[in-house]
Formats: structure tokens, C-alpha cells, sequence
């Protein structure tokens, strides 16, 4: 079973951006979210409403409600939000930006350093969309895992479900 993880924007809401992405993962994927707010709640519901496993690594401060549902996996890592971010890319094949501000951008850049591929969606208003413009070609000379843009939330499930197939196949 492939584990997706999503880096997406704490606050606000993309109900749509959400939906098309979530709906575009194969099923029997686990998604992986560092909370429940925002974009994160979106991605968790449409997962939710497919019926595909979502498993939040959730900080200790600020405290996340979740709700009980079979379908959603707690883990309480008493983390910092930075720490949880570990947790939670240190759990996935590959992780999937699908837009956000200095946290999306920090768990893009931590799961390339754990040697994660990462897809990142372009076009999306937020500070991540700045990640190609500033790194075209990886994240850095030593090409520790793929970076990959994309231009559509259906090709971002496309492309981080390929690499984290490709990731599990070399393990």
C-alpha cells in the first residue's frame, strides 16, 4: 500500500482543488496529513467521501480535533508542527504540494532531503508556487529524489502516485 503524503495550506479553503486531486488517487492509498484545518480538512474529507484511509500526525500545540470516523488514523506525536512534519514525510513514499505557505514549502524540502520524491502543483496562489522558479531542476545539485511540477491536481495524483511506486520498487 502506497503512502501519499500531502503538504497543503493550513488555513483557507480549495474544496474543488481538493476533490480533483483526491479523486485521481488510485484506492487502497493511505493520504497523510499534518492536521485537520484548511486545505488539510478539504483533502481529508474528499479522501473521507472516496474511502480511502487518512492518517494525520497531528502537532501538540495547536491541538487538532478530528473527527471519529474509521476512515481516519490519529497519531498524537506531541510534536511541534516542524517536528510532526518529520513524522509525517519520514512516513510517506512521496509527497504531493499541493499549494501552501512556509510549512508546505519546509515539508516539501524535508521530504527531498529524506530522498522522497515530491510533485508540486503549480498555479496555486501561494508561496509554493515560487519552488520552481527558484529551484527548476531539484532542490539542490545531488538529485537526492525527483521534483516534479505539474500543472493539474488529477496530473499531481498522477505523477506522486508513479514516483512513490517507483520509490517503493527500489527499496
Amino acid at each position: 500500500m502506497l503512502h501519499i503524503g500531502v503538504a497543503a495550506h493550513s488555513s483557507g479553503s480549495d474544496a474543488e482543488r481538493a476533490w480533483r486531486f483526491v479523486s485521481a488517487l488510485p484506492g487502497g492509498v493511505r493520504v497523510l496529513l499534518g492536521g485537520y484545518w484548511g486545505v488539510m480538512r478539504d483533502v481529508a474529507e474528499a479522501a473521507r467521501r472516496r474511502g480511502l484511509t487518512v492518517v494525520f500526525f497531528l502537532p501538540v500545540d495547536p491541538p487538532a480535533e478530528v473527527p471519529d470516523d474509521e476512515l481516519f488514523v490519529r497519531v498524537d506525536t506531541g510534536l511541534d508542527l516542524r517536528g510532526r512534519s518529520v513524522a509525517l514525510v519520514r512516513s510517506s513514499d512521496a509527497l504531493a504540494v499541493l499549494g501552501g505557505e512556509v510549512g508546505t514549502v519546509v515539508e516539501a524540502f524535508l521530504a527531498y532531503s529524506y530522498g522522497k520524491p515530491v510533485a508540486v502543483l503549480r498555479g496555486t496562489g501561494l508561496s509554493s508556487d515560487a519552488l520552481e522558479r527558484a529551484f527548476p531542476r531539484g532542490f539542490d545539485g545531488r538529485g537526492s529524489a525527483p521534483v516534479v511540477y505539474v500543472d493539474t491536481p488529477e496530473e499531481l495524483a498522477a505523477r506522486v502516485v508513479e514516483l512513490a511506486a517507483s520509490r517503493r520498487g527500489r527499496r
